[in-house]
């Protein structure tokens, strides 16, 4: 069974967490087996990386830059992986969403700190505010 991690970071209006729990969803109707990990409740231990075959990385949208929780999860990463000539994440595809308030420039921010490490599969989702169900 293929094993995927949905790592994300939400927390006042839970808009990240929805879209996250969604694409949770559609890993599993696909037979995915799935962790979600929100960064808002601790730091993910990248040793326990490897062990997934493929990921999905939201944020919100912070002053035009992801939150800080995923930006340590790429911070742990290099520093454990990319340094030691390992990089888990590189052989990886990964998908990204997004949420915001009107700006929505993050979309750019992860892009370009993410294709640095791995295979993005597909564009980018975002979502304005509270996600519709088109968006999920």
């Amino acid at each position: 069974m293929v094993k995927a991690l949905v790592l994300y970071h939400s927390q006042e209006f839970g808009n990240t967490a929805a879209m996250a729990e969604a694409v949770a969803e559609g890993l599993q109707g696909a037979g995915c087996e799935v962790h979600l990990f929100n960064t808002n409740e601790g730091r993910f231990d990248v040793t326990q990386f490897p062990q997934y075959d493929c990921a999905a990385f939201g944020s919100p949208d912070y002053y035009s830059y992801i939150a800080g929780g995923v930006k340590t999860f790429m911070d742990d990463h290099y520093i454990h992986d990319v340094r030691k000539g390992l990089d888990g994440l590189k052989e990886k595809p990964y998908a990204l969403f997004y949420s915001h308030g009107g700006g929505g420039r993050v979309k750019d921010v992860m892009q370009d700190i993410f294709k640095r490490v791995g295979k993005q599969i597909g564009e980018p989702v975002g979502s304005r505010g509270k996600p519709d169900p088109q968006v999920l």
